[in-house]
């Protein structure tokens, strides 16, 4: 029992302090694929950073939270009208999640980069 709580215990807190990684980002929708390096940090549930979708165009993240393995955030596409909400679990060095935005769900994921 004592392990089953460390495990947990650490699982949990390595997850809220994410040090800064990049991980490679993936959606396929009706409208299009996204491509993109993402940049992450977590800090006491902080979650930041932002898309790099190349040719200079940039979406920071916003409102993100991390929580054990659960990750919340959004987006603002372009600086459009168009926000995308999204969630996500994060185990070890891929992340499966859903962007919602105008009534819409998408999957997609995310794989660290070595």
């Amino acid at each position: 029992m004592l392990l089953t709580a460390l495990a947990t215990y650490l699982t949990v807190s390595s997850a809220q302090s994410l040090p800064e990684s990049q991980w490679q980002f993936h959606m396929s929708s009706q409208m299009g694929t996204v491509d993109a390096v993402v940049t992450l940090k977590a800090e006491a549930g902080v979650l930041t950073g932002q898309f790099d979708l190349g040719n200079g165009r940039t979406w920071p993240i916003e409102e993100g939270t991390i929580e054990g393995s659960s990750i919340n955030f959004k987006i603002n596409r372009d600086g459009a009208s168009m926000t995308y909400v999204m969630t996500a679990t994060l185990e070890g060095d891929t992340a499966e999640g859903i962007a919602s935005a105008w009534g819409s769900n998408v999957p997609w994921t995310m794989t660290r980069n070595k």
